[in-house]
């Protein structure tokens, strides 16, 4: 049986590689140069920090896989990101409500994550923690600029939040291995953060002249394995190599 520390190290972990790989689809695709190269360093952050969360899942859980085994030899169903983050990017103002919505939630989780007990967690978390604050301004300002733009970016940009709305509550919810965690003093209690999330999305929203989604039925199951066929195709692609050639190297 998987230890709890590793589990909720796969979350963290699983949740920035997963949202990592979506963002590098639009490398050489993005509607201009300097939201190309945006979306690649932010797509490189993410990933950064997954190979630290999946570094500690790997040691805590001591079978002998590192950050690359777990990212690319797992399968679908091993998975325990947030649904969210593997939505397709759709258009661009899709994509950029994506990672509005999370990076807020994000920017939250690891600024009381750096609080935790567990030291390694900690010392990620307080150093991922300034690069999501540039996600979510980077997101944010994009939020605004489609938001109070044209009828059609309005219109585009009002279509990925409802999109992307019914995947939200998710990031929120709080299972029986966070409650032991959080009591601990090693997990953050991530029903807490929303009242700080709903105030910071409804600010960039009144900004953007973007009225807020209506509620939707929560869409819950990506921290238990029960991803949509987004996943699939996704892992398909990002672990094609592993598959082909088993233990390969470069």
């Amino acid at each position: 049986m998987t230890p709890p520390l590793a589990q909720y190290a796969l979350r963290l972990g699983d949740d920035s590689l997963i949202l990592g790989q979506r963002l590098s689809e639009w490398c050489g695709h993005a509607p201009a140069l300097e939201v190309d190269l945006s979306l690649a360093n932010v797509a490189l952050d993410l990933i950064g920090q997954a190979t630290y969360f999946l570094g500690v899942a790997g040691d805590v859980e001591a079978k002998g896989r590192d950050a690359d085994r777990l990212a690319f030899t797992r399968d679908a169903l091993d998975f325990s990101n947030c649904l969210l983050v593997e939505q397709p990017n759709g258009d661009f103002a899709q994509t950029i409500a994506r990672q509005f919505l999370f990076s807020a939630f994000q920017e939250l989780q690891l600024g009381a994550l750096a609080s935790s007990k567990d030291e390694r967690l900690a010392a990620i978390a307080d150093k991922a923690v300034k690069e999501v604050t540039y996600h979510k301004q980077l997101a944010g300002g994009w939020i605004v600029r489609l938001g109070d733009g044209t009828d059609e970016s309005k219109q585009r940009v009002v279509a990925g939040l409802d999109w992307m709305w019914r995947f939200v509550d998710e990031m929120f919810d709080m299972d029986a291995l966070d409650r032991k965690l959080l009591k601990d003093g090693v997990a953050v209690d991530k029903a807490a953060l929303r009242p700080a999330w709903d105030a910071r999305v409804d600010a960039v929203l009144s900004e953007a002249t973007l009225a807020r989604p209506a509620p939707r039925r929560p869409v819950l199951g990506g921290r238990a394995g029960h991803h949509s066929e987004h996943l699939g195709h996704l892992l398909s692609e990002m672990q094609f190599l592993q598959r082909a050639y088993p233990g390969a190297t470069w």
